[in-house]
This record gives C-alpha cells, structure tokens and sequence, in this order.
C-alpha cells in the first residue's frame, strides 16, 4: 500500500533511541524525510547515517525538550532547512518514578516538563506550518494514563493529559484539516525497557510473568508495531481518522485477563 508519504517532512521527538527510532526508520522506509529532535546530537547522527546508509534521507535537531525556548528552535529549525512541516509526533518522555507517596512539588513539576509540557510546545509551535500542509499529529501514550501502575503519579498524569490533548486537538484542529490522533504503548520492549527490568532483583521471572498476561501471542508489543500504526496515521490512508487513542498492544488494556 502507498501510504502518499513521499517527501513529506515529519518532526519526531524522542527519536533516537526505542519507539522514536523504529518510527524514524518506518517513515524513512516509506520515503518521508524525518526530523530526529533529542537531547543529544551524537545519537541522533547515528540514526540519521543509518537512515542515509538505506538510501533514506533525514535531519536532526538537537534540543532539550524540558526547556521552551528550545522546542520552538526545532520547529525554527526544521522550517529553516526544509520550509515545511507536514507532521509531528510527539514521542519524547520517561517513566520517571515521581510517586504520590515518594514525590514532592519540584519533582512532579519536572517531570510533567519532560513527559507533557513538551507535546504542547511542539504542536504549538508547528501548528502555523501544519494548517499550510494540512498535516497530522500523533501523540504516543501509555497505559499508565489509563490503568494506573503504581508509584509513578506524573507520568500516569502526563499520559492522561496526552490523552485529553489528542481530542482536544482533533476538535481544536478539525476546521484546518488537521488529523490528531494516539498510539497508546503498554508492554513494548525498548532499551529504556530493558534498562528498567534489570533494576529488578528477578528480572527474568518479571519479564516472563509481564508476557504471560499479554493475550495476544503472549509477547511484547515491537517498536516495529507501534511504529507502523503511527506512519499510518500520518499518512492520507488514515484520511479520516481524528481524535482517536488506539492502542498497539496485543489486547493488554482491554482484554479480559480470564483469557486461556
């Protein structure tokens, strides 16, 4: 299937390493030219030769999302190489562990900064050049805004607001032609993932109890997956698809857990 994306420039934060990567690599495979905006330059370069190395074509930005003055400098950026922007995906973020019980003010602020703030400056400061191309927006979430997980109050709050900004958006956007939709991640192993379940005292018989409960085959989401949903909702195959929170997730979320 031809998804139209063909040259189109696409904005991707986060997309250096894990879901931000395999959607980099998805869109490149489908002829876009993604824009690769994280906080370290190096990383992003070698994502950008991996692209160039397949025949691709890329960009990156390097930017520290947390500060506002640099979210509007990618889209600068971006704009000044490319002189449009045809979609974004707000990606960037980090399960950070800032607890209801364990947390305190500075910390819950600071994390909102680095899970939530950001997705609203990106879309923000992209928007004039979206209403020319008439391009979309994807938000990728967790199912921590959903199911709750315990100890981690602001990224389950950052999700939510994730959430409520893809409707919001979709209303907000529907008279320029502006598609907002979201992926909501569950169990997808990432490296950020891995880094996490090793800091376990039994990481195997974690991992192993954490897939059992996935009904669908059993096994955890790829960043493949999560990434092909969301190149097809950027795409004009999705051409009337708005205000959606779609999960990639092997049933996780919905599926009753009596399942055998």
């Amino acid at each position: 299937m031809d998804l139209k994306l063909n040259g189109k420039v696409v904005m991707v934060t986060g997309g250096a390493k894990g879901i931000g990567k395999g959607i980099v690599l998805a869109l490149a495979a489908e002829g876009a030219i993604p824009v690769i905006v994280g906080r370290r330059q190096s990383d992003n370069r070698l994502v950008q030769e991996e692209v160039e190395s397949g025949g691709g074509r890329a960009y990156c930005v390097e930017a520290e999302l947390t500060r506002a003055e640099e979210c509007e400098r990618a889209v600068r950026e971006t704009l000044a190489e490319f002189g449009r922007v045809d979609g974004l995906v707000n990606n960037a973020g980090v399960n950070d562990g800032v607890g209801l019980e364990n947390g305190n003010y500075q910390k819950f602020v600071d994390s909102l900064h680095k899970s939530l703030i950001h997705y609203y400056l990106m879309a923000h400061h992209a928007l004039p050049a979206l209403k020319k191309s008439r391009g979309s927006i994807v938000n990728i979430g967790s199912k921590t805004g959903e199911t709750g997980q315990g100890n981690t109050s602001a990224y389950a709050a950052a999700n939510g607001g994730r959430n409520a900004l893809t409707r919001e958006w979709a209303v907000e956007l529907l008279k320029y032609g502006i598609r907002v939709n979201a992926v909501i991640v569950a169990e997808c192993y990432t490296p950020l993932y891995d880094t996490w379940i090793k800091t376990l005292s039994n990481p195997a018989e974690i991992l192993e109890k954490i897939t059992r409960r996935i009904p669908l085959g059993n096994r955890m989401t790829t960043a493949e997956e999560i990434a092909d949903m969301v190149t097809f909702l950027l795409s004009e195959r999705s051409s009337h698809t708005t205000g959606q929170l779609i999960h990639v997730d092997g049933g996780y979320v919905h599926l009753d857990r009596a399942i055998d």
